[in-house]
């Protein structure tokens, strides 16, 4: 059982650090194929969150220990509630860039789901997600050998995202990020179910001005393990800004 987070970095040289951040019950490495993508040129740093009674942290208290275990990175990429630990990461300064991949970073992005959010950890315990419920978030078949990566499938996984879910409203939401210097892209497959299409332009509104939008046809809640090169072609002109010599190449 992990009682902290634990980091698996990926890729070598002077590229930006990048930290790719899973969703609430998602296994951080599912970003692998990401990381693969984009490793020849950055650094990518995969996460895995603390289980069992050790997940009871909202996203403040995670990003907290985030920072604690990855120090400050030159991106974090985020998919879903990862986005509310990217944002306050974003906050306190450790961070000059963020990508959301079917993300957001207050509840209230999602629109009337955004209340039945701490919903999905009795959904985790409950429910038992298993190969149908992969498929449909993805919005293609996921093979079995590869479930896991999607949606928690043990029961130590999901109990720790019952936890996890049910501290998110014991915290407040991150601040707007509108007015930080910080640089951000937003990624969504159309065909997200549990993060709608919808939330992207909420999401958008309390991003800086300027911020790129990408909206994947026929993609849905996990773009990042589904249709990893697509993603990392999108993200490198983003990526390469964030450089610590910015002078990566994005061809």
């Amino acid at each position: 059982m992990r009682r902290e987070v634990v980091l698996t970095e990926m890729g070598q040289g002077r590229g930006p650090r990048v930290l790719l951040l899973p969703g609430l019950g998602a296994r951080g490495s599912g970003f692998r194929a990401l990381a693969e993508q984009l490793a020849p040129r950055a650094r990518p740093l995969l996460v895995e969150y603390p289980e069992g009674r050790h997940a009871a942290h909202g996203a403040e208290a995670l990003s907290r220990q985030v920072l604690l275990a990855a120090g400050r990175v030159d991106a974090v990429v985020a998919s879903s509630f990862g986005g509310m630990v990217a944002a306050w990461l974003a906050v306190a300064g450790a961070t000059r860039g963020v990508a959301f991949l079917g993300s957001f970073t207050r509840p209230e992005h999602l629109g009337p789901r955004g209340s039945l959010i701490s919903m999905m950890g009795p959904i985790a315990v409950l429910g038992r997600p298993g190969a149908l419920m992969a498929s449909a978030a993805a919005w293609k078949r996921i093979p079995v050998e590869q479930v896991a990566e999607v949606v928690p499938t043990t029961s130590l996984e999901r109990m720790s995202t019952f936890h996890r879910a049910l501290s998110i409203g014991k915290e407040l939401p991150p601040p707007e990020l509108r007015r930080l210097p910080v640089a951000c892209v937003c990624i969504q497959g159309e065909r997200d179910v549990l993060v709608p299409a919808s939330t992207l332009e909420r999401l958008v509104a309390s991003l800086p001005p300027g911020t790129q939008r990408h909206l994947l046809r026929g993609v849905g809640h996990v773009p990042y393990f589904t249709h990893p090169e697509v993603c990392a072609r999108l993200l490198w002109p983003w990526l390469a800004s964030l450089a610590p010599d910015a002078q990566v190449s994005v061809a």
